[in-house]
């Protein structure tokens, strides 16, 4: 829990740091500095660093990213978010969060009740929009995110690639 707490406001910091001096003035933010200000993305935004992906999700996009709460990755069983931020394992971690993103920006609008939906990671999220909208299971608890390079859904589960 420590390392996890610790990894995250690593991360956290150094992407405060640097965000100003990535993002333009009176632009909005990009994916990664939207993540970084909500306070609530810790874990994710340690992953993404983990990962290599900070710069992809920081690029032109557009992206739509169903983004996990930091108490969404809490849920997972013990050790597991650990082991993933393990140098050894960022092929599977990279395989996680590139499942969570979709090219392009999806709107809540212009989602549909048992679409397909291709992700990067190569898999494809099925989305439903009866009593609520869901992302393979997970409930989408905020819509409509916009960033300057896409748009972000925050969903209280962290997805897995099938």
């Amino acid at each position: 829990m420590l390392r996890r707490t610790y990894l995250a406001l690593t991360a956290s910091a150094a992407l405060v740091m640097a965000g100003p001096a990535l993002a333009g003035d009176g632009m909005k933010k990009d994916i990664v500095d939207t993540a970084v200000a909500a306070g609530s993305f810790e874990t994710l935004v340690a992953a993404v660093q983990a990962a290599g992906l900070v710069e992809t999700l920081k690029g032109e996009g557009p992206f739509t990213v169903f983004a996990p709460t930091d108490e969404a990755f809490a849920a997972l069983p013990d050790g597991t978010v650990e082991d993933l931020l393990k140098p050894e394992n960022k092929d599977q971690l990279t395989a996680i969060l590139t499942y969570h993103v979709v090219p392009g920006k999806v709107m809540s609008g212009d989602l549909s009740n048992n679409m397909m939906a291709a992700t990067v990671q190569g898999g494809e999220v099925t989305i439903m929009t009866d009593g609520g909208v869901t992302v393979d299971g997970a409930n989408v608890v905020q819509a409509d995110i916009e960033t300057s390079n896409g748009v972000i859904h925050v969903i209280d589960g962290v997805i897995m690639p099938k």
